[in-house]
């Protein structure tokens, strides 16, 4: 199969389609993998090189310095991404598109079309800000070219119920509509031995979505240390967050080895639709504390500590501060759960869809979009 994907380059957009492309070229699949959003760091393009060399033929990467539909600039989004895609397509001759961006479903290519939600702005705003979204020229754009590329396209998966619920919601009308749990994997469990009682914390310190102001009113008995970019175009994240101790953006294998020897991962998003970043703390072995919000309940189930505010988290802190055992038991459980949610489980998904989208009596069919369901997680 030939499959012709789009991704955000920014951190979670990018786990995904890196996951996901790792497992397709792994069964066989040619990829052309597309990136969109801002450069990439040296890790992404050392894993670009790294699979051009592994795979040859059956890999290529583009990318493209066209924005992403979210983002301000957003008047020449479909236009710019589409010179691009069409030019790709020409080459590479797929057998369907994969898009992380809902613009690219309206794309005039004769071949299936598959989106992935894995966020959109009206439930960001509704999340982050409690309100409907203005009646801007920046959110007119972007609420066309959504319901435009949702209407172009075949089928739509979100890695949550809860995305696909809030999808329903703002849009009338939907393509076949699936649920696939993100997933995550690392290359080797870190020892434990080497742990001692800290929590981290990771995003864009600047982006609302992770809430990161809430750490200036928690009271914690161990360190909490904050990982990511504080920086974007003109916004600026505090430099000082209570106790915290902000660290900056990490590497990912840094990071990795900060997780290792941690017993705790933090995570105050107000909105996380695939809770991605929370999985890679946990397969490390770190104990997961998350917002107590639909999306991460749906994700972690029994398998995480929750709160809804930073007196709860406080108390949280301090009552695993004084109870090792719960904190050992709650790190197994984070650990186990993560465990079951695997890039191969997400990619049978992804490969089941590709199969039936390529069914030639799919086109004859129409079934409404609440009957499809395709879970790749834990039951």
């Amino acid at each position: 199969m030939r499959i012709l994907l789009t991704t955000e380059t920014f951190e979670s957009g990018w786990a995904f389609a890196r996951g996901l492309c790792d497992q397709l070229l792994q069964r066989g699949h040619e990829l052309a993998l597309v990136g969109f959003g801002r450069r990439l760091s040296h890790e992404q393009q050392a894993w670009v090189a790294e699979r051009s060399s592994t795979y040859r033929r059956s890999f290529q990467f583009v990318a493209s310095n066209a924005p992403l539909e979210w983002m301000q600039d957003n008047e020449f989004v479909l236009t710019q991404g589409a010179g691009v895609l069409h030019h790709v397509a020409r080459n590479f001759q797929p057998d369907l598109l994969h898009s992380s961006q809902f613009c690219f479903g309206a794309l005039g290519l004769e071949i299936p079309k598959l989106i992935t939600a894995h966020h959109d702005a009206f439930s960001w705003i509704q999340a982050c800000r409690g309100g409907k979204p203005e009646h801007t020229r920046w959110m007119r754009q972007y609420r066309t070219l959504v319901t435009d590329g949702l209407n172009g396209a075949d089928a739509v998966v979100s890695p949550t119920r809860w995305m696909a619920l809030s999808l329903k919601q703002q849009f009338a009308t939907l393509p076949a509509s699936y649920v696939i749990h993100d997933g995550r994997a690392i290359t080797a469990a870190p020892p434990s031995h080497l742990r001692i009682l800290q929590a981290i914390t990771t995003g864009r310190l600047w982006d609302e979505t992770k809430n990161i102001r809430m750490l200036e009113s928690v009271l914690s008995p161990v360190p909490i240390y904050v990982v990511g970019e504080r920086k974007h175009h003109e916004t600026v994240s505090p430099k000082q967050l209570g106790k915290a101790i902000l660290l900056g953006g990490l590497p990912e294998s840094t990071l990795q080895s900060l997780y290792a020897r941690s017993k705790l991962y933090v995570d105050v998003s107000v909105y996380a639709p695939s809770g991605l970043d929370a999985l890679e703390a946990a397969l490390c072995g770190c104990a997961v504390l998350a917002h107590d919000i639909p999306s991460t309940r749906e994700i972690w189930g029994d398998a995480a500590f929750y709160f809804r505010n930073a007196r709860e988290l406080s108390s949280i802190l301090h009552q695993l501060n004084r109870n090792s055992e719960q904190l050992s038991e709650m790190q197994r459980r984070s650990y186990e759960r993560a465990s079951k949610l695997t890039p191969d489980r997400m990619a049978d998904g992804y490969e089941a869809i590709y199969e039936m989208l390529l069914a030639p009596k799919l086109s004859e069919t129409s079934v409404p979009a609440e009957q499809h369901h395709i879970a790749a997680h834990a039951a």
